[in-house]
């Protein structure tokens, strides 16, 4: 047990979180070239990282799927996952999150603070994931360490605290300041930065190292009372002190500690390895798993203790050559090759053939795995993302892990009839590899629709089933996903009656359908006076209202209305559930085309950066489109637009916006919400 807990301390299970262009993978590469992990650096923009090793990836340049390697750093044994920063794989961040113990969120010293650097930074928070923070690209036209600062701030209430500051920026940039040691760091160009040399502070810079030294100080104190007293003496803290400290309130939440550097330069990587081994948790310092006993609903908890039973989440699902590798985060005890699990969400036991290290796409076999690993298992048939497994006897089910719905979607044909069955299969590994996709089957036309959150999302499945499973289809323009709602309030009934065994059963039940505001969802409840009546019915009641709002007036899913089951009769005395339901169905129907239906469309948020010269020619182009402009923020030499617009006028807007800033301009784009345009 002991040199569990000693092993154990020494991970670091966490995450590299951006938005896109920040430069998560380009400092992974360095992680894992100054750890010794690999012998030369692969470069992003060369296709040679060892992270983004999907074809789709080298190609493009952006990573898409979540990596997962492992490596050593001083004491440290580090557990890390690179995911993507492109809104439309958000779900590889938000799956990855929810197995991490912390992160390093990385800016772009020119950009800021970003907004998808907005919605991952969120998401950790929301997950209680302690945060590092590293500002990239101090090398380049515009870099502004201390923006990236203000804007963590304002953007996103964080409370940055600098560790390390740049010595210079742009073509100036030469190092940082060590605020811990008060040292200079600079780093060898003959290696590719791998030495570290320290010296004196330059004398042009000891007045801001100072001054930030000051603020790290009283940062420091707000955590331990022995720092606190020492620096109020006007004392020196000692490092090791001071160290704890920080790493004290970086556990908390309360603070950030904020680096400097240049991932592609090769300088102020180091630093940041020690604050990930230095201030990130251990899975020891996280606080236990929570879950429920499925056999209660009683609320329990899991320690990283290998005496505990057997717990882990399945955060990813891999198909490789045809066979499925899950991805999971282990909780609490052992697991080894040959030993059967529950699947709590099935119900069935499934059984490990092998346990695998990952480091990106390749894998290490291990007869072992252990609370705090992060490993990848060979043998599940049924195990889907989300689902939680456990030992047999002791189950417990942690909660899932949140899907984005689909706002878009293709129909997918193959080019021989003989081919269907095999399209059908294949498409159907690749959902369940991205649980973001959804896959059905038109009823009138036949044909195979995929359903994605965006249109490169859908561009790489097709491109997953060409190159890895030799399946050609013809693919069907992108079309938006529409839901619907109601305006007004509508009330309606419904009556069913039928003779079962000679027996005469019939129910009449009355429904009110009014509007809630956008986001809400779908609310149903039933009327007070229906409280006296058997349990089966009430809940047949509550199902028909569900059945009958799965398509609305005009055949899309239903959004944002509140449905109340006003009365049930029944005018033979007989209860029976199936009646019920039907009645109820078609009670809801009747109210929901009295309430004024529309359509509702997605509406997608989006940032366009273009080039100042290039503004004008953007903005009407984006007006022209139905999209409303919410901001427009000055950068050096361009600007950045802010707004809202329908997605479906945003079709091949890549290609469209290249031509009109001569491929000098970039957007990303987000689903908000389903509204009217």
């Amino acid at each position: 047990m002991g040199d569990f807990r000693k092993r154990v301390s020494r991970i670091r299970n966490i995450g590299i979180i951006a938005h896109i262009d920040a430069g998560k993978t380009t400092l992974t590469e360095r992680f894992l070239y100054y750890a010794g992990i690999s012998y030369r650096i692969g470069e992003v923009h060369d296709g040679e990282a060892q992270m983004d090793y999907l074809p789709q990836e080298k190609e493009r340049g952006i990573t898409i799927t979540a990596a997962v390697t492992q490596f050593q750093w001083k004491e440290g044994e580090i557990h890390l996952i690179d995911t993507p920063g492109h809104v439309d794989f958000t779900i590889e961040v938000e799956r990855s999150l929810r197995v991490l113990d912390g992160a390093v969120a990385v800016f772009c010293s020119v950009g800021g603070v970003e907004p998808q650097s907005e919605v991952v930074w969120n998401q950790a928070v929301k997950f209680g994931i302690p945060l590092l923070a590293f500002a990239n690209k101090m090398d380049r036209p515009g870099a502004d360490f201390w923006k990236v600062a203000r804007e963590m701030e304002e953007k996103l209430s964080a409370r940055p605290v600098p560790v390390t500051i740049p010595m210079g920026a742009e073509d100036s940039f030469r190092g940082v300041v060590d605020l811990v040691r008060m040292k200079a760091l600079t780093f060898s160009e003959e290696d590719l930065g791998k030495t570290v040399v320290e010296g004196e502070i330059p004398s042009e810079f000891v007045d801001e190292a100072h001054q930030f030294r000051e603020k790290l100080l009283e940062a420091a104190a707000d955590f331990d009372d022995d720092v606190a007293e020492l620096y109020l003496e006007g004392k020196e803290v000692p490092e090791e002190l001071l160290v704890s400290a920080l790493r004290r309130g970086t556990l908390k939440g309360e603070i950030h500690p904020l680096f400097a550097g240049s991932a592609l330069k090769n300088k102020g990587v180091q630093p940041l390895l020690d604050a990930v081994v230095a201030f990130l948790p251990s899975p020891l310092d996280a606080p236990p798993a929570r879950g429920r006993d499925p056999r209660t609903g009683e609320w329990i908890e899991r320690a990283p203790d290998v005496n505990e039973p057997f717990s882990a989440l399945a955060f990813k699902i891999l198909m490789e050559e045809g066979r499925k590798t899950v991805l999971m985060r282990i909780y609490s005890g052992e697991l080894r090759p040959g030993e059967t699990v529950l699947n709590v969400r099935t119900g069935e036991k499934e059984k490990v053939a092998r346990l695998f290290r990952m480091h990106a796409g390749k894998k290490e076999r291990v007869d072992l795995a252990q609370a705090g690993d992060i490993v990848a298992v060979r043998g599940f048939r049924n195990v889907g993302t989300g689902d939680s497994l456990s030992n047999p006897d002791h189950p417990i089910e942690f909660e899932p892990i949140e899907i984005r719905k689909p706002v878009i979607s293709i129909t997918l044909e193959p080019e021989r009839v003989s081919d269907l069955d095999r399209l059908k299969e294949v498409a159907a590994k690749i959902t369940e590899e991205d649980p973001t996709l959804h896959l059905t089957e038109d009823e009138e036309t036949g044909q195979l629709v995929l359903s994605g959150v965006g249109e490169l999302q859908l561009e790489i499945s097709v491109d997953k089933m060409r190159r890895f499973y030799n399946v050609n289809a013809r693919v069907g323009r992108p079309e938006v996903i529409m839901r619907e709602t109601v305006e007004a309030e509508g009330e309606g009934e419904g009556y069913f009656e039928r003779v079962i065994e000679d027996v005469p059963y019939s129910c009449r039940v009355r429904v009110r359908v009014s509007p809630r505001k956008r986001g809400e969802g779908v609310r149903v409840f039933l009327s007070e006076s229906l409280e006296g009546l058997p349990e089966n019915i009430r809940e047949a009641l509550l199902l028909g209202v569900e059945e009958g709002s799965g398509y609305g007036a005009f055949g899309y899913p239903v959004e944002d209305i509140s449905v109340e089951v006003l009365s049930a009769e029944f005018p033979h005395g007989n209860h029976l559930p199936q009646i019920t339901k039907v009645a109820c169905a078609s009670a809801f129907l009747e109210a929901y085309r009295a309430a004024s239906p529309v359509l509702l469309e997605p509406i997608m948020s989006i940032e366009i950066t273009v080039p100042e010269d290039f503004l004008g020619g953007v903005m009407g182009d984006f007006s022209s489109r139905g999209g409303k402009v919410t901001s427009v923020d000055k950068r050096p030499g361009i600007s950045v637009i802010n707004g809202t617009v329908p997605l479906r006028r945003m079709f091949g807007y890549a290609t469209d916006l290249r031509s009109l800033t001569q491929g000098r301009g970039s957007f990303t784009m987000k689903f908000l919400r389903f509204d009217r345009s």
